[in-house]
């Protein structure tokens, strides 16, 4: 895949809103979609991906699975690493009992599930969840376990199948998700059936590019419109969607269709892209996903830590904190494991799979450590 600048601005976006959602400004009373563009994205470039592969016959499901533990798993494990010492010295135990189970699903990628049982996310409790945030990479993981075997076990069909395949699953998790507002609110936010949709529009803009007749996207008016109403539709979200309003719903379809027309539209002599792609919003969206590992859990702690809600130029300065050691987390942390030459894939496999087996086990110990406070 060539890069594209205007993705990385289209993630920082994504995640300014939701880090400044959560400290408080409550002008961006709309800023949880940060995490609907994120899976907008990222059904846009893992089916890119995954076509590319399939079309010349070199995909494969382990160098799948490679990549995504060299971009997912060292920054996670890196800052669940950094979380413990805080969360064992400021947690009470029924807390600390908490952290340790919520350690545990986020090893096995189901914290989506436990929180769906556990918390609402627009409750006033879910600010004190250092790890509330992982939810939104479960379902991404979940994603990628199922996603990938559909293209494989269809692709044969040819791309008119797999695209009405993949329309009718995002039509249905679409469907459920309207159903699911109203009768199962928590499982409608948290779990993948209600959120497919949102990664299927991703994936649909990816066969849209890859397949696409390139005439259409030649009409300078054409780009210029959709790529403007694209980023019309994501800033209006953002600003008048609030936790009043049903989510996801069908009001989910503003910011996941405003950044699948950026990602159709834009081109370099678009306006959004010049919107989009200045270095600072560039860098941002390089660092994106550091920073919204780092995010909830230096907020959590600092509320945990003081008797008062912190003034929120307290938030302001912890938000500047969190880009600067998304930075360091990933300069030093996240590049080198996605350098091949550094770790082979047998190092990383063994490595994720050691690790993540030493984090379940403080986990547990301190389960155990609560009940026997």
């Amino acid at each position: 895949m060539h890069y594209r600048k205007e993705i990385d601005g289209l993630r920082a976006f994504a995640v300014l809103p939701v880090i400044l959602y959560h400290a408080g400004f409550q002008w961006l009373s709309g800023g949880y979609i940060g995490v609907d563009i994120f899976f907008v994205i990222s059904g846009y470039l893992i089916t890119s991906i995954i076509l590319k592969e399939l079309d010349a016959g070199t995909f494969s499901i382990a160098h799948f699975y490679e990549r995504r533990a060299r971009r997912i798993l060292p920054a996670l494990f890196f800052i669940l690493l950094v979380s413990l010492p805080f969360a064992y010295f400021l947690l009470l135990p029924f807390e600390l009992k908490d952290f340790g189970k919520s350690i545990i699903s986020v090893i096995g990628f189901a914290s989506n599930i436990l929180f769906w049982q556990e918390s609402d996310y627009f409750s006033e409790g879910a600010e004190l969840i250092p790890l509330l945030h992982t939810w939104s990479l479960a379902v991404e993981e979940q994603f990628y376990v199922f996603f990938p075997l559909i293209l494989m076990v269809f692709w044969a069909l040819g791309k008119r199948w797999l695209v009405a395949i993949i329309s009718l699953i995002a039509l249905a998790s679409l469907g459920l998700t309207e159903w699911g507002w109203r009768h199962f609110p928590e499982a409608n936010f948290y779990l993948i059936p209600t959120r497919a949709w949102e990664l299927m529009i991703g994936s649909l803009s990816a066969f849209y590019l890859y397949y696409r007749d390139p005439t259409l996207l030649r009409n300078t008016f054409i780009q210029q419109a959709g790529s403007f109403i694209g980023l019309v539709l994501i800033i209006a979200s953002i600003l008048f969607l609030d936790k009043s309003i049903p989510f996801p719903s069908l009001y989910a379809l503003a910011p996941t269709l405003g950044a699948t027309f950026i990602i159709i539209f834009t081109t370099p002599n678009t306006l959004a892209y010049h919107i989009l792609a200045p270095p600072i919003f560039v860098g941002i969206g390089l660092i994106s996903y550091s920073a919204y590992l780092w995010h909830q859990p230096l907020f959590v702690f600092t509320r945990i830590a003081n008797i008062e809600e912190p003034a929120l130029w307290v938030f302001a300065l912890l938000t500047l904190i969190t880009f600067a050691l998304a930075y360091l987390t990933w300069r030093f942390v996240e590049a080198p494991f996605r350098n091949k030459k550094s770790f082979t894939r047998k190092q990383i496999f063994t490595a994720s799979f050691i690790t993540s087996l030493i984090f379940v086990g403080l986990g547990i110990a301190f389960i155990i450590y609560a009940d026997h406070y």
